[in-house]
């Protein structure tokens, strides 16, 4: 194996879905690609041009643009690109630019068709912006219980039909089912109310069993979605029960399933490119919770659902940002807009406040920083709008602090590692988390890379900063059970942001600083660490299995509170889970305790 070849395979490892071949296959992959050198301002190619193959970004800034030249993503190490011409006709639907010196990996088109008919793993991630989000997200092969999108409203069978009127209406339903206890025994309809009420003159007060469908056939939560299409096409109904043990669980309705099939990111990033007012965009991102349904619905890893959840933030700030600067005028000088916390690391779920910063060129005189007061001003009010609540801490652009020329930037991480006192780790802890959203990306590469390099060297901030790993811990309880909390509105709860996958991110971030890595992404530093060596390979994947258990379940009950009509939060009760679930998520703490505990023994590398 050549030089070339087996630090193309190195790379490859810790890029999903390659992570997911056998090692054999992966080597020969690696030798499939070639690498280009590129300067910045290179187009590597253009929307209408014919698709060379799948590009994969091993070293600096890629801008990727629609037709019309406006801004679609920025891209950084280990992002593909140009897979949406090669999925499609073979023609470019955008045009990739370089923004700073890179290298380029390319894989010809008959290499990526051959692993997309070969790995499901590639399958699923480079499919998922087609038709949904992917093959595990098409409607004949879900499960009923994962297309219900409330909790049925029902009425008994003496209800009078004005009252059932009138409870369709508050509610917002077309259907209620009628119910004796918990038995079904009946459904009504607006069309019902129609046909059978209005058309022939009934009595409005007359009870509804006189109208309603009576027995009406239904499914099970674990039938298909090819049942429901099979049995509403066939009996030409719009409403089909599901019943489970004779009781009403939910109701499944033909605007549930277009629902199902108009959402999904591309869809709602496109919808947010053409949005012309902030109004406009809130009714896009109103959609996130159905999306993040749709998306556990269709098990997919948590990583995906994560970053498709994040793409839309993203392209909610930068179409914010060209909004501010239609208002205002073209920017001065040039600036980044950079996000931080869980948008920063592309872990946006179902909850989420925005956490963001402006790096402005060094040559903005005072005037052009007041230009840039009001265009954070503008970014900031227009994302709260949308569902990106103001950051409680105020670790935003609109805060003076956070919004500075660079040479202010580099005095501030200069001073937090010089002097990591208890405000500094905090500090240091949600900037390394830092990601380009939209502007001039090359302000923050080489702030960066002197960042990580003078925090590694510093050998008391780096202890520094795992100690503050440590203050999150997993909610563990004496005798195998859990330390849920006590009190307040989430008693008898536990917390699987701040006890869960947010201890798993403080020690990421650690490993990061150790193996001076560039990755944001949780998941991706652990794996870019176990390829360093900063963490064994045992220890490595058993972090990440952990991890991968404790964010999934995190987003199962995100959708799930979704599905029973409440706002998604992180409060989860183990007398929820069945033992099973139970038993391994504990394990999946124990495994975090432990990783914690090597950390603050100095042990980083378990074995």
């Amino acid at each position: 194996m050549s030089d070339v070849v087996q630090t193309i395979a190195s790379f490859l490892e810790a890029v999903h879905p390659y992570d997911s071949l056998p090692r054999d296959e992966l080597v020969r992959v690696a030798g499939c690609f070639s690498r280009r050198e590129v300067p910045a301002g290179t187009t590597l190619y253009a929307a209408g041009e014919p698709a060379e193959g799948l590009f994969l970004l091993k070293r600096g800034g890629v801008e990727v643009l629609d037709p019309s030249g406006g801004l679609v993503s920025l891209l950084s190490a280990r992002n593909s690109f140009g897979e949406r011409g090669l999925l499609r006709d073979g023609l470019a639907v955008t045009t990739a630019r370089t923004t700073e010196d890179s290298v380029v990996l390319m894989l010809p088109e008959a290499e990526f068709r051959h692993l997309i008919a070969e790995y499901p793993a590639f399958d699923r991630f480079f499919n998922r912006g087609r038709g949904g989000e992917g093959r595990k997200t098409d409607l004949t092969t879900l499960k009923v219980a994962d297309l219900m999108a409330r909790k049925p409203v029902t009425c008994g069978p003496d209800t009078p039909v004005r009252e059932a009127a009138a409870l369709m209406r508050d509610a917002h339903v077309s259907s209620l089912g009628v119910t004796e206890g918990e038995r079904l025994v009946g459904i009504v309809t607006v069309r019902d109310l129609s046909n059978r009420v209005l058309a022939e003159g009934r009595d409005p007060n007359a009870p509804i069993r006189d109208v309603m469908t009576a027995d009406p056939v239904a499914l099970t939560p674990d039938a298909l979605g090819s049942d429901i299409l099979h049995i509403m096409l066939e009996r030409r109904i719009g409403h089909l029960p599901v019943v489970e043990a004779g009781q009403l669980v939910g109701m499944v309705t033909q605007t549930d399933l277009t629902r199902f099939q108009a959402v999904s990111s591309a869809v709602l990033i496109r919808d947010v490119a053409g949005a012309e007012t902030v109004a406009e965009m809130a009714a896009v991102t109103a959609r996130i919770p159905q999306l993040l349904v749709q998306l556990v619905g269709g098990h997919h890893a948590h990583e995906v659902v994560t970053r498709l959840i994040t793409d839309i933030a993203d392209a909610v700030t930068r179409r914010l940002l060209d909004l501010a600067e239609a208002e205002l005028g073209p920017a001065p000088v040039p600036y980044l807009w950079l996000a931080c916390g869980s948008q920063g690391r592309q872990e946006q779920t179902g909850v989420s406040d925005q956490d963001n910063c402006l790096m402005i060129d060094d040559a903005a005189t005072e005037a052009d920083m007041e230009y840039f007061a009001r265009l954070a001003r503008i970014v900031s009010d227009g994302l709260n709008a949308c569902g990106y609540v103001y950051c409680p801490g105020d670790m935003m652009a609109t805060n003076p602090r956070w919004c500075q020329r660079v040479r202010t930037w580099r005095d501030y991480f200069r001073g937090w590692i010089a002097k990591p006192d208890p405000e500094a780790q905090m500090l240091a802890s949600v900037m390394f988390d830092l990601r380009p959203i939209g502007g001039a990306a090359s302000l923050f590469a080489n702030l960066q890379h002197e960042t990580l390099e003078a925090a590694a060297r510093n050998s008391i901030f780096v202890a520094h900063m795992i100690a503050n790993s440590l203050k999150h811990t997993p909610p563990l309880g004496l005798i195998r059970g859990f330390a849920t909390i006590r009190s307040g509105e989430h008693r008898n709860h536990i917390d699987l942001k701040h006890n869960g996958v947010v201890p798993v991110a403080d020690l990421a971030r650690v490993y990061a600083l150790r193996g001076r890595l560039g990755a944001v992404n949780t998941r991706a530093r652990l794996i870019e660490a176990e390829a360093a060596g900063v963490i064994s390979v045992s220890g490595a994947r058993d972090l990440i299995e952990a991890y991968d258990l404790i964010a999934a379940m995190r987003l199962e009950n995100q959708a799930a509170l979704v599905k029973s009509g409440r706002k998604p939060d992180n409060f989860l009760a183990p007398s929820d889970l069945s033992d099973f679930e139970r038993s391994h998520l504990r394990d999946a703490f124990v495994v975090v305790r432990t990783m914690q505990s090597a950390a603050g023994h100095g042990k980083g590398a378990l074995t």
